[in-house]
């Protein structure tokens, strides 16, 4: 009799056990990468002049053909331009506009701009929600005439607040490109 009890006991004990299971926690949600194909950085000179247009396409993402990068013109020297950029993904009909998954999930990104040569600096105009810098606004501003580069990467999940740069950023490069710019 004594061993029905025991084996009684041991079966309401693991049955509690199983009932009480933690099985009621959903899986995290992962995030997919987007797809990106395209990034178009538009400048616009003071006084609604006219506009320069980067940009970096690559409809075959990881195939075989490389990114046609192109530049619609150069700069003025010593010039403060208002920035703005575009991502898109055209391997959808109509392209997708990932600039609007960006805004909405702005603690998860932010645009990084690299210059060098005769680009004296760059500024965020906009901020994600807790008040870091996002970078789908920016103001550039061009010293004397010569040669730049402006490099243009999107990272996703950086670290926030950084120091500006790519080494103090982290996370993931979802799309990057280097222009070569002309300052006139």
């Amino acid at each position: 009799m004594k061993t029905i009890k025991s084996l009684l006991l041991f079966a309401f004990i693991g049955l509690t056990f199983v009932a009480c299971s933690d099985d009621d926690n959903a899986p995290e949600q992962i995030n997919e990468e987007e797809t990106i194909t395209t990034m178009t950085v538009s400048l616009v000179a003071p006084g609604g002049g006219t506009t320069i247009t980067l940009q970096s396409q690559d409809l075959d993402g990881d195939g075989p053909n490389a990114p046609v990068v192109t530049v619609s013109g150069n700069l003025a020297a010593n010039t403060s331009y208002s920035g703005s950029v575009v991502f898109l993904d055209e391997t959808d009909s109509p392209a997708e506009d990932i600039t609007e998954e960006v805004e909405e999930e702005d603690d998860e990104h932010q645009v990084f701009y690299i210059p060098t040569g005769n680009i004296t600096d760059i500024t965020y105009d906009d901020v994600d929600g807790d008040g870091n810098p996002l970078g789908l606004a920016f103001t550039l501003e061009t010293g004397d005439a010569g040669n730049a580069t402006l490099a243009v990467t999107l990272v996703h999940e950086p670290k926030k607040p950084n120091d500006g740069t790519l080494a103090d950023a982290g996370g993931e490069t979802d799309f990057t490109e280097t222009f070569q710019i002309t300052i006139e």
